[in-house]
């Protein structure tokens, strides 16, 4: 079973609610296979996501990363695995 989640959704999802400067997000689901989380179809799992947004100001660095975690919710639970954050 795969899970559907593809980089695009996710850099939707990202620019619609936190309106970032920068947003890049990159599915590294292939470099994980076989690891716990990852699918048969080596996508959709393990993603990384650089961004930068007005939001963050003021923000502690776990505050940032927790806003982008609520964003992104909603494919946590259809089986997003890992999600790595750089803040610009």
């Amino acid at each position: 079973m795969t899970t559907g989640i593809t980089a695009d959704a996710l850099h939707a999802r990202l620019a619609e609610l936190l309106e970032p400067s920068k947003l890049e997000v990159i599915d590294e689901s292939a470099a994980h296979a076989g690891h716990a989380g990852a699918d048969a179809s080596g996508s959709g799992t393990h993603f990384r996501v650089r961004i930068a947004s007005q939001k963050f100001t003021g923000l502690t660095r776990v505050a940032r990363h927790r806003l982008v975690y609520d964003a992104l919710q909603e494919f946590v639970e259809r089986g997003l695995h890992a999600l790595a954050i750089d803040i610009l």
